[in-house]
């Protein structure tokens, strides 16, 4: 008796497991989980993107003033 409620309430936890994973290959939870992840990288990447510029202009702030180029355009 004891094996035989082991192996159906492991049958029903394995069904439940199942249907669960069937569940989220559904197409409209795989374009919700796409569209998130996709917004997330391009998060990132304006991130990143902002920093890089700000970076490259600091760096090109500082290569000016220490060479002495803050005037180049009005030396024509």
């Amino acid at each position: 008796m004891i094996r035989r409620l082991f192996y159906i309430s492991l049958g029903a936890l394995l069904t439940l497991w199942v249907v669960r994973r069937l569940q989220a290959l559904h197409p409209q939870h795989v374009a919700r989980r796409t569209a998130k992840g996709a917004a997330g990288m391009l998060a990132q990447v304006r991130d990143f993107t902002s920093d890089a510029l700000g970076e490259a202009a600091d760096r090109e702030i500082e290569l000016r003033a220490r060479f002495g180029l803050d005037n180049a355009e009005t030396d024509d």
